[in-house]
């Protein structure tokens, strides 16, 4: 499972065994065999090259077992830990000894590269060895303690998966050297940023896996030591102390690794003031910083807008002022949704509320599916929602997937992410199953009640609004099954035996409860009414002011150049009644399910209108109706370069006015 909080005072739900649930069908399974049989082995390609990554050359160097100099990313140790999770994941899943038999043998070489005194991240090995001048904890931006951190929670997987307690003793190891460097900050009062915590999921983990109570207090005592940093910053999230927290701020992936950590935390230890910290930053991030597609971070480079004058405060990557979301500009990195996922599911198991869920399922069918094509093999680094045919300046990051990224940090997390998406269908508590993500799928459960079944899940959601439940091979005790309204549902009908209750607005992003009194009868069906609606953003964000975006169930949809026989997408206008009806279509041999409707063109005259111009006056213009298609955001980019948009200019008319 991917957090073990069974045992979690703070928790009232918890996920179930990997082995007890996969999908069947649908978008979910579609991905997840992309990346068991392609995506898992491109990464590894990626990774084994001296030449693209030098990955795993680092770790045979650090090892004494290559000659040479570190080379690629100081996080790259990190990066191949999270690969390690979705390789793990699908060679049990698929049965691919092979697979399995290579993990052994990297993780040998962890162990070899690893230092007496439980020390491993191989630029400081390797530097020290060579006495370049890199030193351990030489520079926060080494991304050290990250790394041990994606460690601990892939050993802490592999153990639970296979049974093998190889990579675990490794990890422990390194979790000892952490032990020993915070008690010598506490006793020397020289405390320094750990940047990205991942080690806050990593160690408490690490005490959910072992039942080691000294990794529950280490977690507790790096949080802790956050508040003892001298001239912390927001790009860090330690300016202020932790329990003063209130909005989000800075680095996003940061932001959101570091309140899934103290979510872990507030599940063991269940401090109450973590969990008002948790839910005001979350309220603030959802409500005032979050884009339509669940992207994270608006800003490529800024300042904080809670710093002044006489405090540097410059942050990256980061969150900006509140509805401050451009749509050209958007990092919106993958790796800031997935750690929104994260942090989600952790919301989810402390309070099972829908909007938590709800939020899940944003990013992921999203922002976090446009991070990796079609083919399982190119991928986004930042995730804009609007590309121009040409820019005046250029980005950091470029605007099409490419197979590697400099910063490979996004495709490995994506692709453990998508290889442990089943485990985000449903959560369980003493009496009941709560459903999380809806797709087709079997599940079997045991709860504590005694009751034992297999739940097998009918749908092709989220392309169709009717998910059909059937109970199997059951022991005929009771139990409670919370289905999820999703927050757009405003309107269906939920079905239990010859029972009906008609859905409305009012039970929109909530959880309807049914007891299932004779599970071998059961028959329960939910339709969830889907249709194509307009959307509109808060009024203080500029950058969408007059315009709409389209959205269909749980997608997010978008205009790109391949759907439109329009030179510039920008000339497009949405008119109040495109009449949008749904359509299969096919993209990279993947069938998708798009919007075909009518929106308005402008048609500018060539002499009297300069597309180059800064400022000119308007002129009247010709307007006719134009034939268009729309597809999910998360399948744009998969048809060569051109234009993209999510939100569209507003005509505010119809189309035969």
């Amino acid at each position: 499972m991917i957090t073990d909080t069974r045992k979690s005072p703070g928790a009232k739900v918890s996920s179930i065994s990997y082995n007890d649930v996969e999908w069947t069908g649908g978008v979910y399974k579609e991905r997840f065999d992309t990346c068991a049989d392609v995506t898992v082995s491109h990464l590894q390609h990626m990774f084994e090259s001296k030449e693209i990554s030098h990955v795993v050359e680092n770790f045979k160097i650090a090892a004494g077992e290559a000659d040479g100099e570190f080379d690629g990313t100081v996080f790259g140790d990190g990066d191949f830990y999270k690969w390690m999770e979705s390789a793990v994941y699908t060679a049990v899943k698929t049965n691919n000894q092979k697979l399995l038999d290579q993990l052994e043998d990297y993780i040998a070489l962890f162990s070899r590269a690893q230092q007496p005194d439980g020390y491993l991240s191989t630029k400081q090995i390797i530097g020290e060895r060579q006495g370049n001048g890199v030193s351990r904890q030489g520079d926060i931006n080494d991304f050290e303690v990250y790394n041990m951190g994606h460690m601990f929670t892939s050993a802490c997987l592999y153990y639970r998966l296979t049974g093998r307690d190889s990579f675990l003793k490794v990890a422990e190891r390194a979790a000892g050297y952490l032990k020993n460097l915070y008690e010598e900050a506490v006793r020397t009062g020289e405390v320094k940023t750990a940047v990205c915590p991942s080690h806050y999921m990593g160690l408490i983990e690490l005490y959910r896996t072992t039942g080691k109570k000294e990794y529950l207090d280490l977690a507790k005592l790096a949080v802790e030591l956050r508040d003892s940093v001298k001239e912390g910053l927001d790009d860090n999230q330690d300016r202020i102390p932790l329990k003063e927290h209130r909005k989000i701020v800075g680095h996003a992936v940061r932001a959101n690794y570091l309140y899934a950590g103290v979510a872990d935390l507030y599940m063991e230890d269940t401090d109450e003031d973590y969990k008002t910290v948790l839910e005001s930053v979350w309220h603030h991030l959802v409500t005032q910083k979050m884009y339509l597609t669940g992207g994270c971070g608006a800003l490529y480079n800024g300042a904080s807008p809670y710093g002044n004058f006489f405090h540097h405060q410059l942050v990256h990557q980061a969150y900006g002022y509140e509805y401050q979301l451009p749509n050209v500009t958007a990092y919106n990195e993958t790796c800031a949704s997935l750690g929104g996922v994260f942090w989600a599911w952790r919301m989810f198991c402390i309070d099972p509320k829908a909007e938590y869920m709800d939020m899940l399922e944003r990013m992921m069918l999203n922002v976090n599916l446009a991070g990796i094509s079609m083919d399982g093999k190119r991928f986004f680094y930042e995730n804009m929602l609007r590309r121009a045919k040409e820019l005046p300046y250029e980005l950091v990051w470029g605007q099409e997937r490419t197979e590697y990224i400099l910063s490979y940090c996004c495709p490995p997390n994506l692709a453990r992410t998508i290889a442990e998406s089943a485990e985000y269908a449903y959560a369980v508590d003493k009496d009941g199953v709560w459903t999380g993500l809806y797709g087709a799928n079997k599940a079997h459960f045991k709860l504590e009640n005694g009751a034992n079944f297999t739940l097998v899940q009918k749908t092709q959601y989220p392309s169709n609004g009717t998910i059909a439940f059937e109970v199997e091979e059951s022991n005929e005790i009771p139990f409670l099954l919370h289905l999820r309204i999703p927050s757009w549902a405003t309107a269906g009908v939920l079905v239990n035996g010859n029972n009906a209750i008609r859905l409305t607005k009012k039970h929109a992003g909530t959880y309807q409860t049914i007891e299932v009194t004779d599970p071998k009868n059961a028959c329960i069906c939910l339709k969830l009414e889907m249709k194509p609606r307009l959307t509109i953003g808060h009024g203080l964000i500029e950058e969408d002011r007059n315009q709409v975006a389209v959205e269909y169930g749980p997608f997010v949809y978008c205009m790109e150049s391949p759907d439109a026989n329009v030179e510039y997408l920008e000339d497009l206008l949405m008119p109040l009644d495109p009449g949008f009806e749904p359509v299969e279509y096919e993209i990279e041999g993947r069938k998708i399910q798009a919007l075909e409707g009518t929106m308005l063109q402008i048609c500018h005259q060539p002499e009297s209108f300069e597309r180059d111009a800064l400022y000119q006056q308007l002129e009247p213009e010709n307007v006719k109706a134009v034939p268009v298609r729309m597809i999910p955001y998360y399948a744009w980019d998969n048809r060569g370069r051109g234009e993209m948009m999510i939100w569209m200019p507003l005509a505010w008319r119809t189309v035969k006015e």
